[in-house]
Order: structure tokens, then C-alpha cells, then sequence
């Protein structure tokens, strides 16, 4: 997957925000206000931080080179994943996918509900 594809897939999700809050180096995807994604489009190959269930994440880890404990981030809920094509893009939107509905399943009840309501 291409790190556009990847972005797209984050943008496509509900209620999503990009934001820059790191400079302008790292691009941040966030919903309900907590981040579910970041990408840093000028590293070679491309890479996507994506929150993670901490068994699944060890799981990914031990299964795929191009996943690895997250980058600057918690690594037992955080993996980074190289977008370097050799993991299938089915893959990867179920991870981002998996991400947001962790964050999600986080917020708070109220903004949850306006989330989930749509």
C-alpha cells in the first residue's frame, strides 16, 4: 500500500481530523480528538503508527518484518507499520481500521454516541 492509500483510508473513516501538532513533518489522524494514526510522509519507505490490542500487536510483530513496536509511542499499544508493499493492503486497512475502533471504543460515552450514532 502506498502511504496516499493509507491516509485515504484514515481520512475515509468517520468523523476523522488531520492535524499537524508535531510540525509539519508528522501527519496526525484523530477522532473524537484522540489520535488513532500517525504518518511520517518523508521517511523511505513510508510508515504509519496505528494503535494496537497489545496481544494482537505481538502477534503482528512476530508474524511480519514491516511491523514493529511503535515509534516514539507506547509500544505495547502502538505498532509501526512500514508501507514498503510487503504486506497485503487488506492488511493494512484492517489495522488502521482496528486502530479507530480502538480509539474509538475509548472516548468518553457521550462523544462516542455522536460518533457511533451516524
Amino acid at each position: 500500500m502506498f502511504l496516499d492509500d493509507a491516509i485515504a483510508q484514515c481520512l475515509a473513516l468517520p468523523h476523522v481530523t488531520e492535524e499537524t501538532p508535531f510540525g509539519p513533518t508528522a501527519l496526525v489522524y484523530k477522532v473524537g480528538g484522540k489520535i488513532f494514526a500517525i504518518t511520517l510522509p518523508d521517511d523511505h519507505p513510508p510508515r504509519i503508527n496505528l494503535k494496537c490490542d497489545p496481544d494482537r500487536a505481538v502477534t503482528l510483530r512476530d508474524q511480519f518484518d514491516a511491523i514493529t513496536p511503535g515509534y516514539h509511542m507506547n509500544k505495547k499499544h502502538w505498532n509501526t507499520v512500514i508501507l514498503d508493499h510487503s504486506l497485503p493492503d487488506s492488511l493494512i486497512t484492517d489495522l488502521i481500521r482496528h486502530s479507530y475502533d480502538l480509539v474509538v471504543a475509548g472516548l468518553p460515552k457521550k462523544v462516542r454516541a455522536t460518533i457511533t450514532s451516524e
